[in-house]
């Protein structure tokens, strides 16, 4: 196992000393497994309305308490620096993607483009508390040697350094700057196997950290693992049977699929009946589609449906092992996507005409705005926007300490909850501000803790939460929300009752909105948002005709 970094270090030695005298007095902390889908749609799953085979996710959301108004970032990396910190994706060294930061961000506290030194992980405070610490899949905070999750407090890794490498391991690259960049416990990686699959692979290196340390000298103590996937980000692809499972099944098209997922979300409970979805935009509307545009986009779809059936086959791997140890029943999972779907495509000329490559370790496809708008059904727009569209996403929590098993909330939370969360239920004291006796990122998330035992609210009322990527913000307090899709033009909704994002209500409450302004203001300040210069986030059309 790789040497502990000295901020985990002096952790180390600091809880050993303080938390003996509590230990008697704690129960059994549990375990964690956090699972982050990428690029997931809010209605994907079974469970949040969607007709994809997903049996296994189905089984954890519908025993544990499925989150109907849970957001994260517009976009991957920044979500996963807030869901490994607690602290907002400024504080974190991610105000904008890596790949994407702009000239007048450079130097910028918080647009460092990885993981900043003192933006605490997850994986440091529950090592130091005494935790076994796993990671299995997509990373994107970092690629250097002493960015990575083994620096990162995680004592046994595998990780994809960047974003978006082919699913079936073409075009590995030891040079950790490329995307196609892989670290196991801080070794770069140089060969894959050949029968790799992204999802299949994260998984079974998962169950084999996990195994190994059951059958060591710590396998007493609880754990925290990771399950980060890459799927179903593009390109897409997935193995041909799984993708024959879905012949012919989005033959309807995008807006009918749309439709019924929205009905769907209603009979389960995850939206009101009265709720009425935003209009879909910057799509062509199905039936002006030539057969042969309509026989494409289908194909596109039935990959993407493979490989969202892929990561739960993947998950039911993991939790049946989970199962066999002896480790299901004190184990606490938490699930999510990391923003919502990808609604755009860009072409690459890599199989798009030809249906037989579609989803082929040699095609690179997208399957554009009309399917993602299926997807965020009833949202306004996709990824990288702070429309709901773009952060409003799928998530839930099962496992001890969650009462409200079977239900769904729809209070407000955020992705930097979990760490509180889990912080909590594992009783490990935060000291605000410091760790190990040195000053850190504060966090900005709120613990769960009365929302599982109990239904209650999370936020109160009058708390404020903002976002920002490429240019496109947010904020929310209570039910009302301010959005700007990157126009420079800010729209207020009632998010409560208009979950869709349908009606300005600018003008009938100008009074609300100049206080969520200023709201704003002070966020923005607070944890020093830089918009990029030139905006990054192309104009939209056609949204508010």
């Amino acid at each position: 196992m790789p040497s502990r970094p000295p901020l985990l270090a002096a952790a180390a030695a600091f809880l050993a000393t303080t938390s003996l005298a509590h230990a008697e007095e704690r129960p059994s902390p549990p375990n964690f497994l956090v699972i982050v889908a990428d690029d997931l749609g809010f209605s994907d799953l079974g469970a949040f309305g969607g007709e994809i085979s997903t049996p296994n996710l189905d089984r954890l959301a519908m025993s544990g308490l499925r989150m109907a108004d849970f957001h994260t970032a517009a976009a991957c990396a920044p979500t996963r620096a807030m869901l490994l910190t607690g602290s907002d994706s400024h504080r974190a060294g991610l105000g904008n993607m890596p790949e994407s930061i702009q000239d007048n961000q450079v130097g910028q506290t918080g647009y460092e483009g990885h993981l900043r030194g003192d933006a605490v992980t997850l994986g440091e405070r529950l090592s130091a508390a005494g935790y076994r610490t796993f990671f299995s899949g997509k990373w994107h905070l970092g690629v250097q040697a002493d960015q990575s999750p083994h620096a990162r407090g995680f004592q046994n890794s595998f990780a994809m350094l960047n974003c978006c490498h082919n699913h079936f391991g073409l075009g590995l690259s030891p040079d950790p700057n490329k995307m196609s960049g892989y670290r196991e416990n801080g070794t770069v990686v140089t060969q894959l196997p050949e029968d790799f699959y992204s999802s299949r692979f994260f998984a079974t290196k998962l169950v084999e950290q996990l195994d190994a340390s059951e059958a060591g000298p710590e396998a007493d103590k609880p754990f925290l693992a990771f399950l980060t996937f890459t799927a179903p980000h593009a390109p897409l692809q997935a193995p041909p049977e799984t993708i024959a499972k879905y012949r012919g099944q989005y033959d309807a098209g995008y807006e009918a699929l749309r439709l019924k997922r929205l009905q769907r979300q209603k009979e389960l409970g995850l939206m009101d009946a009265s709720v009425d979805p935003h209009r879909m935009v910057d799509a062509a509307s199905w039936n002006s589609l030539s057969p042969e545009e309509q026989r494409l986009a289908s194909r596109r779809m039935e990959v993407y449906a493979a490989m969202v059936e892929e990561v739960d086959s993947a998950v039911g791997t993991v939790v049946d092992q989970l199962k066999a140890l002896g480790e299901y029943d004190n184990t606490v999972i938490f699930f999510l996507s990391d923003n919502g779907a990808e609604g755009r495509d860009v072409p690459t000329g890599l199989g798009e005409g030809k249906p037989e490559e579609m989803g082929s370790a040699s095609s690179y496809i997208q399957y554009g705005p009309g399917w993602a708008q299926a997807a965020s059904a009833p949202s306004w727009r996709w990824k990288t926007f702070a429309s709901e569209g773009g952060i409003r996403t799928a998530a839930f929590v099962s496992g001890p300490g969650v009462s409200q098993s079977g239900a769904i909330s729809g209070a407000y939370t955020n992705v930097t909850d979990i760490v509180p969360t889990a912080l909590d239920m594992a009783g490990v004291e935060v000291e605000p501000g410091v760790f190990a006796g040195q000053a850190v990122q504060p966090i900005d998330g709120l613990s769960w803790g009365p929302l599982l035992s109990t239904g209650a609210a999370v936020y109160p009322e009058d708390k404020a939460v903002g976002t920002e990527l490429f240019g496109s913000r947010a904020l929310r307090r209570g039910d009302w929300k301010i959005t700007d899709i990157g126009d420079k033009r800010w729209r207020l909704f009632n998010i409560r009752l208009d979950p869709g994002e349908t009606q300005d209500l600018s003008d009938t409450e100008p009074k609300k909105k100049a206080a969520m302004l200023e709201a704003w203001d002070a966020y923005a300040k607070d944890v020093n948002v830089v918009l990029p210069d030139p905006p990054l986030q192309p104009t939209p059309v056609r949204d508010w005709e």
